[in-house]
């Protein structure tokens, strides 16, 4: 992968992952993007991608993240202002401290347990004191998005969708003023 050369600690890397539910935050959402993670290393022989996924979060290697996106695709986001290279370290610890814990099927914000853009924006809250992201409730996102089916969440959530509940998407941080796309592409086998 070419564009690991490139890559900090400190970037985001948004891709879309094919399983049923992150398809229908993507339909939510109208991103392509519906999962994201955060580079927490860059020393070694590949960059390390910290991320909360089912069951906990995890770290993983660049190429196995992206390898889980439809069609390999990936965007390589970083904090406009730059300048990151001393905060590695404080990026690294607030990942750290978040390893392990449950993933949030229900995507709500005051939970005790993790989803992957709420793991990104806490990291880089704890780590830089900066907020990316737009935190709305499910309501808030179906008026932006009113064509989106409501069968599969009603599904999900046993018949009592909570639009009162409050989640930030990786569309919202993808989003985000903060961030400038620094990288995109196609992560081919063998390459």
């Amino acid at each position: 992968m070419k564009t690991a050369a490139l890559i900090e600690a400190g970037d985001l890397i948004f891709i879309r992952v094919k399983a049923r539910p992150f398809l229908e935050v993507s339909a939510a959402t109208g991103c392509w993007s519906n999962h994201v993670g955060i580079v927490v290393d860059t020393s070694g022989a590949e960059p390390i991608v910290a991320e909360s996924t089912f069951p906990f979060s995890r770290y993983t290697t660049l190429q196995r993240f992206v390898r889980r996106s439809e069609a390999g695709r990936f965007a390589v986001c970083r904090l406009a202002g730059g300048g990151l290279e001393s905060q590695h370290e404080a990026i690294r610890r607030a990942a750290q401290r978040r390893m392990g814990v449950f993933y949030d099927t229900g995507f709500n914000l005051r939970s005790s347990r993790q989803f992957c853009s709420r793991f990104v924006r806490e990291v880089l809250a704890e780590a830089l004191g900066v907020e990316i992201g737009c935190v709305q409730t499910f309501d808030e996102l179906y008026a932006r998005q009113p064509q989106a089916g409501l069968t599969f969440w009603k599904l999900w959530f046993f018949g009592r969708i909570p639009w009162a509940r409050e989640t930030v998407t990786p569309a919202s941080l993808l989003e985000s003023s903060m961030l400038r796309v620094v990288g995109e592409g196609r992560l081919t086998v063998g390459c």
